[in-house]
């Protein structure tokens, strides 16, 4: 559900398959203009909400704890499909709209236990800079929490890493949420080739390489570890590696990336389970994919990210 072509008609096979390999997490990227009528962020479109209560159900029956992501909020997105008219971060309408709908999601799912289920305001927050400041970002999610907690005082609420998730906000330390980075560094390995960013002059991905190594690494991820030294709860809502990257340079630059982060009590949860970045039908092509009920599944990946689970 997180461009606004998405149908929102989750696979069931989706759930029973991650659980029977053993994970507990899952999480959903969601794009707000899919359950609202009208273009009107106050008019909801009930029947995009219902596949969404089926989705949380199924994670549910299956045993998964599900992050609720607004992958598009009202006046921001990472993705580029629309421009939305207003900014989150600076302008007073789409803050509020953003508060009545996670407000929506608070009723909705109150019911719910928060070791069930979790939200996770806004997919990676930009960089500090004229659309943003470290200000401004502080001061939507300290709204945004206080709007959620009237309706749900105890729901677990993760806000995601300022800089597309590379940067902590340490000044939220005593909000009582959680934080979420990536493990998409280095950018020239996880998205090679991607045409979504600016990658024609990526060098030849290797790892380690082109100036990126395990110590490298493990700096990134510094400030994250001793964030959760504080006692903030810290996950890495997204990480993995685009098809176009060799698969070996995958899964050893991977491995450990996990190393690190399970070091440091932080779990990863790949973007995504099936498709170009996935476990299956990725569309590699140097991979010896195992027929998987119709599907073709990568087992190396999978091994991989089942070690550290």
């Amino acid at each position: 559900m997180f461009t606004m072509r998405s149908r929102g008609d989750f696979r069931e096979d989706d759930f029973r398959w991650m659980r029977d390999w053993g994970f507990d997490f899952v999480r959903l990227p969601m794009c707000y203009r899919l359950w609202i009528a009208d273009g009107d962020d106050y008019k909801l479109h009930e029947p995009m909400l219902e596949k969404l209560d089926r989705a949380v159900d199924l994670a549910g029956k299956y045993g998964l704890h599900v992050s609720l992501n607004f992958h598009r909020g009202p006046g921001y997105s990472v993705n580029r499909e629309f421009t939305e008219p207003h900014n989150l971060w600076k302008d007073a309408e789409p803050l509020k709209a953003f508060c009545f709908h996670w407000q929506m999601m608070a009723k909705r799912y109150r019911g719910i236990s928060k070791e069930k289920l979790s939200f996770d305001l806004i997919n990676e927050p930009p960089s500090i800079g004229d659309l943003m400041s470290r200000a401004d970002h502080e001061r939507v999610v300290r709204t945004t929490v206080a709007a959620i907690r009237e309706i749900n005082p105890d729901r677990i609420v993760i806000a995601d890493g300022m800089s597309y998730g590379n940067e902590t906000a340490p000044e939220l330390a005593d909000l009582g949420i959680g934080q979420s980075t990536r493990a998409y560094q280095p950018m020239f390995i996880s998205h090679y080739g991607a045409s979504w960013v600016d990658s024609k002059d990526y060098p030849e991905p290797a790892w380690p390489g082109n100036g990126w190594d395990r110590k490298r690494m493990e700096e990134h991820y510094q400030k994250w570890a001793d964030l959760a030294k504080q006692g903030v709860g810290v996950h890495c809502g997204e990480g993995g590696a685009y098809n176009m990257t060799p698969h070996n340079v995958v899964l050893a630059w991977l491995r450990d990336v996990l190393e690190i982060l399970t070091s440091h009590g932080i779990g990863l949860a790949v973007w995504n389970l099936r498709g170009s970045f996935g476990i299956v039908d990725s569309d590699r092509k140097d991979v010896e994919y195992e027929d998987f009920y119709g599907h073709k599944l990568d087992r190396k990946l999978l091994e991989l990210l089942q070690e550290f689970k």
